[in-house]
């Protein structure tokens, strides 16, 4: 069988034109403005590639197709699709599916069609869903050229293009965290944040050096990147803990950090929660089987799918239907890691 990874794609017409691939789209679509000479060299790659325009994605598009496509955006940089103990994205598609049938849509799980090894078919699709976007995200800059309906969860930190995004209020949830962490009698809070800018990792970490600032602390952040999991964690410990003034709590953004904090700190003979407290912002299996269990946000993927789908659909019916109540914000989960003898946890006021 011949692969059909082989045919040309819009990239490949567009490196040789020298031009973008909106460029090369706009000359096929007849969209936008394209000088004549550039139409001309567009087209003329294009021939010598034996490149064609996928007309089946321009033909449904003129047509609803009753699909919407959902690119779940962190996963781009992630080591595998679904990596092990990560359940948010598993939740967040699974509720947005049954949303999306129960107003008559079905929900297309897809990769980002700005890629090269993507079927440019995904466009077809009547509305996306996003998650987390990157800052100067392509696919929301194809998608508002395309004119294709889409929203976040969470915002392009640098496009103030759009405004058809979810605000999951991480500012306000970062400062619950770090005051329960404070009322577990923590003074010296450590943050560890992923190296996607997006912004749930510019968000928190703007609300965390504000919260220092206000009480005279030096911001103590360590970053390292989503796809190194625990071993990322484990590099962030040794980072804090090989200091002279080593943190008493942290803050990981994500639970295989958390996780690998964990297990590090362990090994060099720190007690958790007896020296060092230790707080997961997205709760998973890893934080939840970890010992001791380590405190966490469920950032409550079912409801976020259902307020997105809600409002896409709303969107492309031109309908105004009740959108599932709810804060869009997470909810903390106080487990042992952060439960000190003699003290008394807070409940956390987001529930």
């Amino acid at each position: 069988m011949a692969d059909r990874r082989s045919r040309p794609t819009i990239h490949d017409v567009a490196r040789l034109a020298g031009v973008s691939a909106t460029t090369v789209s706009h000359s096929f679509s007849g969209k936008g403005v394209v000088a004549a000479g550039t139409r001309e060299r567009v087209r003329d790659a294009a021939k010598s590639l034996g490149y064609r325009p996928d007309v089946l994605a321009q033909g449904l598009r003129n047509n609803r197709l009753g699909v919407l496509a959902l690119v779940l955006r962190p996963l781009d940089t992630l080591d595998s699709f679904l990596p092990e103990g990560v359940d948010y994205f598993l939740r967040f598609a699974g509720s947005a599916a049954l949303a999306a049938m129960e107003f008559g849509y079905g929900l297309m799980l897809v990769s980002d069609p700005t890629r090269e090894s993507s079927p440019t078919a995904a466009l077809a699709c009547d509305g996306f869903l996003i998650t987390e976007p990157v800052a100067n995200d392509p696919l929301i800059e194809l998608l508002l050229d395309q004119r294709v309906p889409f929203l976040s969860v969470g915002r392009d930190p640098d496009n103030a293009d759009y405004d058809t995004w979810l605000d999951t209020d991480t500012g306000r949830m970062t400062d619950e965290v770090l005051r329960h962490l404070e009322d577990a009698g923590a003074v010296r809070v450590a943050l560890v944040t992923g190296t996607d800018r997006n912004s749930w990792n510019l968000d928190a970490e703007a609300a965390y050096r504000a919260w220092c600032a206000q009480r005279g602390q030096v911001a103590l952040v360590a970053s390292r990147a989503e796809t190194a999991g625990q071993a990322g964690g484990r590099e962030a410990a040794d980072e804090l803990f090989d200091r002279g003034d080593p943190p008493d709590a942290v803050y990981c953004l994500t639970g295989r950090h958390a996780a690998g904090l964990l297990e590090r700190v362990r090994e060099r003979g720190i007690a958790v929660p007896g020296d060092v407290l230790i707080v997961g912002g997205s709760d998973s299996e890893h934080t939840r089987s970890a010992s001791p269990s380590i405190t966490s946000v469920d950032l409550r993927p079912e409801l976020l799918a259902r307020v997105a789908v809600t409002m896409m659909v709303n969107r492309l019916d031109q309908l105004d239907r009740p959108v599932p109540a709810g804060e869009m914000h997470g909810r903390l989960i106080v487990r042992d890691s952060t439960r000190r003898p003699g003290r008394i946890s807070r409940p956390s006021p987001l529930v």
